[in-house]
């Protein structure tokens, strides 16, 4: 028995030809989009948390000044405010948009309150704010959150002045505080 050899042809040649010629035209598919990026991370206000940041820290050290009594008034003002601003708010005749009393609240709870009183008010754009928060005649010793008020209101860069209110509006149990005003983007 003899064996018929095969022409010889690469192999693999002729069946790309029998597979193109079995499936038919084709057309090509387009190309599927790129999976979707991981989304960009909202904006912070890294400047603002540092200063805020800044201020809690100066406003933990400031233990080391002498306390306010009772009967004391409470004053404030950057160089940047007129005098004539400053004297309207000593006299009361500015009016104050919101309040926040911290009659009967602690220390620690007071200071959170407060700190998120002025930011919320500054962020809507209002320009005078009341702040009550006792004459302090009650505790033993120098009234706790008039001090606590008091530092704090200084440490704020969003707080250009602030005076007690006027006996008809609080005298030395409430303080008006002055907002910088908001910047516009």
């Amino acid at each position: 028995m003899t064996k018929r050899r095969m022409p010889s042809t690469p192999p693999g040649a002729d069946d790309a030809a029998l597979f193109r010629q079995a499936i038919g035209p084709v057309r090509e598919l387009k190309a599927s989009p790129p999976a979707p990026a991981a989304p960009k991370p909202k904006p912070r206000a890294r400047m603002a948390e540092l200063d805020e940041s800044d201020a809690r820290q100066a406003f933990r050290r400031g233990h080391d000044t002498p306390p306010l009594e009772s009967g004391d008034l409470l004053a404030y003002r950057r160089d940047s405010v007129s005098v004539r601003s400053w004297q309207r708010l000593r006299r009361g005749e500015i009016s104050a948009q919101e309040e926040l009393d911290l009659h009967g609240a602690d220390a620690r709870t007071a200071e959170a309150l407060l700190r998120a009183f002025i930011s919320d008010a500054h962020r809507h754009g209002l320009g005078c704010v009341r702040v009550i928060h006792g004459k302090g005649l009650h505790g033993d010793g120098a009234p706790v959150l008039k001090n606590l008020v008091d530092r704090l209101l200084r440490h704020r860069a969003d707080v250009i002045a602030f005076h007690s209110a006027p006996p008809a509006q609080g005298g030395a149990g409430a303080v008006l505080v002055l907002l910088a005003p908001t910047r516009r983007r």
